[in-house]
């Protein structure tokens, strides 16, 4: 779903970006030393999504956004969600990945008390309610031996 060789962001990254291999990304996160061990990120921020939601970035930077397996950390999702439309260009996708995995005393309590499928349905809310993005489209990409892995994405408008 990233465009090849498009400005990407890697919201909430970490020392993985679970990204295509031989695709880049700027990474915003909590870990600065995590993230320099980053092979993947060409730079990096340190960022609180959820103290403060504002990305710091301008309008229409990226050419795409990736959230891999954190947004059951996010206290503001909606909002987020708005600030990411903000930093994308028209038809940039945003996509949400998400597994059955958490650290329980991190997540929101909503994600805690639903189901996988309540998940999908939770991240396509957040699509719709922070608008600006076209209809959401949620897969399931499970492997057919491993952990659940499910993916939420939508293009900006």
């Amino acid at each position: 779903m990233l465009p090849a060789g498009g400005h990407l962001l890697d919201l909430m990254s970490s020392w993985r970006s679970h990204l295509p291999h031989g695709v880049s990304a700027v990474g915003l996160g909590l870990n600065a030393e995590e993230m320099r061990d980053n092979p993947q990120l060409t730079r990096h921020l340190v960022h609180d999504v959820n103290g403060e939601p504002r990305l710091p970035f301008a309008d229409q930077e990226f050419d795409g956004a990736a959230c891999a397996v954190s947004i059951q950390y996010v206290t503001h999702p909606v909002r987020l969600f708005r600030e990411v439309r903000r930093v994308l260009r028209p038809g940039a996708p945003f996509v949400v990945s998400f597994s059955n995995r958490c650290f329980p005393t991190k997540a929101i309590a909503v994600w805690l008390t639903t189901t996988d499928a309540q998940h999908v349905l939770l991240v396509q809310a957040y699509f719709e309610a922070a608008g600006g993005f076209g209809d959401p489209v949620a897969e399931n990409r499970s492997p057919g031996d491993g952990d659940p892995l499910y993916a939420v994405w939508a293009r900006s408008r």
